[in-house]
């Protein structure tokens, strides 16, 4: 029964360990400050929606911008995607704490193995309000999770 538990805890423990989040500038000096990633499922299943939820807050009001993502895969940048921060998240985005929230679905043929993703948001006269930096894990597949 002992080792029931232990390979129990062993399964669920990648689903709760918390993301380690690096500032692209080592001050950290953002007008965005971000505070938490989760990643659902985690790790990531090819060919499955994928939601990754940014906890942030901000001490001014935002109206509108973008949101720059680039994934690497052993240092060489394999994806990038640019997106109007409005439609990421209800703008305008008041002064405070607030979730920015994306979710896709990588392709089926997506290697498995360790992800970096870095995330830029900028304001609409092109200044970087925060960019961040972390490490995801994409799975095997349908050998990780089956539906």
């Amino acid at each position: 029964m002992g080792s029931l538990r232990v390979l129990a805890f062993a399964l669920l423990l990648p689903l709760v360990c918390a993301t380690h989040i690096k500032y692209c500038d080592n001050s950290g000096d953002y007008a965005v400050k971000v505070t938490d990633v989760k990643i659902s499922p985690n790790p990531v299943v090819p060919g499955k929606p994928t939601t990754f939820d940014i906890s942030a807050s901000t001490g001014q009001n935002l109206s509108n911008g973008k949101v720059v993502i680039r994934v690497t895969f052993f240092g060489v940048q394999v994806h990038t995607e640019t997106h109007d921060l409005c439609e990421e998240i209800s703008c305008p985005i008041a002064a405070g704490k607030f979730v920015l929230s994306h979710t896709q679905s990588l392709p089926v043929f997506t290697p498995p193995g360790l992800y970096t993703l870095r995330i830029t948001m900028e304001d609409d006269l092109n200044e970087q309000l925060t960019c961040i930096s972390f490490n995801f894990r994409i799975g095997f597949g349908s050998l990780v999770f089956n539906s």
